[in-house]
């Protein structure tokens, strides 16, 4: 079974930064201009989806020129203020079919997209997309 192992270091406050060897990142609870954990797992579902469906996308010959994603969530007032909701919009830029882009979307969403498959099933996920020539 295929595994993932990663660590980080302490420094200071609530900073942590990746450890020697692990993927960079740094991640703070409150510092402005560095990611939270919460913004890092809805970075992680973006890009986990828009990596599937630009995929999907260029197999099915889809001319893509710029893609984008937006994120929106709703988190609980309460602790552990969780993601109660999530709407990802996605832009596209070039000449695709809306039913291939529906496809692909609904197909990460369901199949592909190991971060979004890993979140508790009652945390909504909302999708929405539009093509600009």
């Amino acid at each position: 079974m295929p595994s993932v192992s990663l660590s980080v270091d302490w420094h200071g406050g609530l900073r942590f930064r990746n450890s020697d060897g692990s993927p960079a990142i740094e991640l703070d609870s409150s510092a402005p201009g560095i990611t939270s954990p919460p913004q890092a797992l809805a970075y992680a579902v973006m890009v986990c989806m828009a990596m599937d469906v630009v995929h999907i996308l260029e197999k099915s010959r889809a001319d893509l020129r710029a893609f984008s994603v937006a994120f929106e969530g709703e988190r609980a007032e309460e602790h552990p203020r969780r993601f109660m909701s999530m709407t990802l919009d996605f832009r596209i830029t070039g000449n695709a079919e809306p039913h291939v882009v529906e496809r692909a979307i609904e197909l990460s969403r369901a199949k592909y997209c190991s971060v979004w498959n890993t979140i508790r099933e009652d945390v909504e996920l909302k999708t929405s997309y539009s093509i600009h020539p």
